[in-house]
């Protein structure tokens, strides 16, 4: 029997490990293409730990070649190839990773995955209580885990190719817009509260452009353009959990746009900048300074300030008038509002589609417009009018 190899310190090396004269440890093995490689470190502890990582990636690059990966290393392994996502990006691939870990599904073998296996796991979330919104987010991402083994020959279809519609029925929320009515009433008393009337300006400017509150919130002064009366949206204001800033892209590449200031926004603009307070030092987050809002403490506002003044303006509203309930009112209600009264003011769908920033005009058409009662009456007795005169005309120019 060999004698086992030791370093200078009597400790028993594994197989692929050795000391240098210099005392320099290094591992030699076969990669996943079969070439000779070697590491290095001058300690012995943390060569091993590099060896764990190498033997990991080889497991992994194995396993997934024969399909053998488990949905969770999939997953893992997909969400390390998306570099440079959005901050809600990586929140949302960290949550659907948190959930696959609970999973029995999160640990079967990506090849023996069948679309009937991923429809029964749908309806096994739903059935525990996940909402249609969320089911929709896990499929999503893990759709696109499976597509990306798909594409590299590792699986012969995307078990994931199904529409969630046929499998889990869809109890979200609906999206809400505000009547004229509830408008009115919304606005009007925060016009008039002593409390919430510092905020009524930005609330004009949100429900009359229907930008994204991030947008909005990422707003500078170089953003507006008084003299054409127009502002200018190509970026989004971001905060972290841990309190970072950081300025990205618009939610799509059709978010990047120019939006018309109306009377009322002009108005508003101006306001919010005269009542802005005079700051010595302005802070400076990616290259931009000069944010609009300011919080408490001197520094930019982010949807989270908006949601607050919305949520606590609306605790008070309810309590003074019990009689008059309102919807649930949000930055994004106000989003959906504009949307709405656009669309019923007779605005054309592309057009809105770009005031919107929609990146698809499908989204513009299927999410975001409410058409009601009065409308269609009102452009069905257009139509109708205008085609009886024509045909009266005819008549006419006949007889």
């Amino acid at each position: 029997m060999s004698e086992k190899r030791k370093d200078n310190k009597g400790r028993i090396l594994r197989t692929g490990e050795s000391q240098r004269k210099d005392l320099i440890y290094q591992y030699r093995y076969t990669d996943i293409r079969g070439k000779r490689q070697t590491i290095y470190s001058s300690d012995l502890k943390e060569l091993r730990e590099k060896e764990k990582i190498i033997q990991k990636q080889l497991d992994d690059g194995i396993d997934y070649t024969a399909g053998k990966m488990t949905v969770l290393a999939l997953l893992e392994r997909y969400i390390s190839l998306k570099q440079g996502v959005r901050y809600n990006t990586k929140v949302g691939y960290s949550f659907v990773l948190n959930l696959v870990k609970k999973e029995d599904f999160g640990y079967r073998q990506i090849r023996d995955i069948k679309v009937s296996d991923a429809q029964q796991w749908m309806m096994k979330l739903h059935d525990e209580g996940k909402g249609y919104s969320t089911i929709a987010s896990v499929k999503g991402v893990v759709r696109s885990a499976f597509q990306m083994a798909y594409n590299d020959d590792i699986i012969r279809r995307n078990p994931f190719e199904f529409k969630l519609i046929d499998i889990v029925p869809n109890d979200s929320q609906k999206r809400i817009a505000m009547t004229k009515e509830q408008q009115e009433c919304w606005m009007g008393f925060i016009r008039e509260d002593e409390t919430y009337m510092k905020y009524y300006d930005e609330f004009v400017v949100l429900l009359e452009t229907g930008m994204h509150v991030s947008e909005f919130c990422g707003l500078t002064k170089g953003d507006l353009d008084f003299e054409n009366r127009r502002i200018r949206v190509d970026h989004q204001l971001v905060r972290e959990r841990g309190g970072k800033y950081y300025v990205e892209k618009t939610k799509t590449d059709g978010g990047i746009r120019f939006i018309p200031m109306t009377d009322g926004v002009y108005q508003s603009l101006r306001n919010i900048l005269a009542d802005r307070r005079r700051i010595k030092t302005e802070m400076i987050i990616d290259g931009y300074s000069g944010f609009l809002l300011l919080d408490k403490n001197d520094h930019p506002k982010v949807a989270l300030h908006i949601e607050n003044e919305m949520r606590w303006a609306m605790k008070k509203y309810k309590k003074l008038h019990p009689d008059q309930p309102l919807p649930h009112i949000t930055p994004h209600v106000f989003r959906h509002t504009f949307c709405t009264n656009m669309a019923n003011a007779g605005m054309d769908i592309k057009t809105l589609q770009y005031a919107m920033g929609h990146s698809d005009v499908e989204v513009t058409l299927n999410v975001y417009t409410h058409a009601n009662y009065d409308r269609v009456a009102e452009q069905m007795t257009k139509i109708i009018d205008l085609k009886s005169f024509e045909s009266q005309k005819r008549e006419r120019k006949s007889g």
